[in-house]
């Protein structure tokens, strides 16, 4: 069996082409998506948060709505770029949405991709110490984070205060109780997914990864995910490790299916995201529901992970992706022993 959910970037675009045309859409749609998903069956709706941008940007509260019109589904992130949060107001939102959904978040969060502006997290007040760059700045940040959500205090108390104060050191509230253990870390390294694993963090991994070694995508994905779990048991931790790839995944099932991604290109593509970062995007899957099953069996990093994060092309509208979810639930999934 293996959890099956969503993944939306939440673009919009006043284009006539586009079914989300504003904020007001993206964030909306996101919402309707979530409780469509979770009717069909889906575990997952996760939301990819960028900066200056016209895509989702602030989840909070997207997830805290999202939180109060389900109940079963998994509700989370893929990813937060941490170089951007204050891990103490953070950790007050995600108690705060945690509560309302009833303990369903998965926060994904990691050191970020590049962004639409040079220096973005500078604008939101954030500068790395001395001698660290901004890679090192997300890293301070999420250790801080996983610190605070554990509960215990550290603050020292007002000997005055406005409203009388438990005892002892104070912590951030509201406290919810076993977050610290659904926080995601996405690793674009098999170092990053190492460090995770050591700090007791699950895994996302995305369609992007830094090539180390030319092999396919999928094959440096899988080898990726050992790495952490090897770290994981190596560190001792009582639980049982998590670990999340996203696909793009079309079954082709009807004439609308066949105009938007019949043509697809579906190989593994190497480039460069930064200067001097080679990187490796995996491949998209569109394809007939069988033809789908048998590439499917090859993906030796979907095999490795217990969730699948089906990336969606929000702009196509609520009912167009509800059907891409419910054609890879019923036309693949039972195929490949996912359900």
């Amino acid at each position: 069996m293996k959890k099956i959910g969503f993944l939306s970037f939440g673009h919009w675009s006043p284009s006539p082409q586009s079914q989300t045309r504003t904020a007001a859409d993206a964030l909306l749609q996101s919402i309707d998506l979530a409780v469509a998903a979770e009717e069909l069956g889906a575990d997952g709706a996760y939301f990819r948060v960028h900066h200056f941008a016209r895509q989702l940007a602030s989840p909070f509260p997207l997830l805290a709505a999202v939180g109060a019109k389900t109940k079963r589904i998994e509700i989370g992130t893929a990813v937060i770029d941490m170089r951007y949060e204050n891990p103490l107001y953070m950790a007050e939102d995600a108690g705060a949405a945690d509560l309302i959904a009833g303990g369903r978040l998965q926060l994904g969060i990691s050191r970020g991709s590049p962004e639409q502006v040079i220096d973005g997290w500078r604008y939101f007040g954030h500068v790395p110490q001395d001698g660290q760059t901004d890679a090192d700045m997300a890293r301070r940040h999420t250790e801080v984070l996983l610190e605070v959500l554990r509960g215990k205090g550290f603050a020292q108390p007002n000997p005055r205060p406005m409203f009388p104060n438990p005892p002892g050191l104070l912590r951030v509230e509201p406290h919810s109780e076993g977050l610290r253990e659904r926080i995601w870390w996405g690793a674009a390294t098999n170092a990053t997914a190492e460090w995770a694993a050591k700090l007791g963090m699950n895994l996302q991994s995305s369609t992007l990864k830094f090539d180390e070694g030319g092999k396919p995508f999928h094959i440096q994905q899988a080898e990726q995910i050992r790495v952490f779990r090897t770290a994981w048991k190596a560190a001792g931790h009582e639980r049982e490790a998590r670990v999340s790839v996203s696909r793009s995944i079309f079954a082709l099932v009807d004439d609308r299916d066949r105009a938007y991604f019949g043509g697809s290109d579906n190989k593994d593509q190497f480039g460069y995201i930064e200067a001097d970062t080679r990187a490796v995007f995996g491949r998209s899957y569109p394809g007939e529901p069988d033809a789908l099953i048998d590439q499917l069996k090859g993906d030796e990093a979907i095999a490795e992970a217990d969730t699948l994060l089906l990336t969606v092309p929000n702009q196509l509208g609520v009912d167009y992706n509800a059907h891409v979810i419910e054609a890879i639930l019923t036309h693949v999934a039972p195929g490949l022993g996912w359900r």
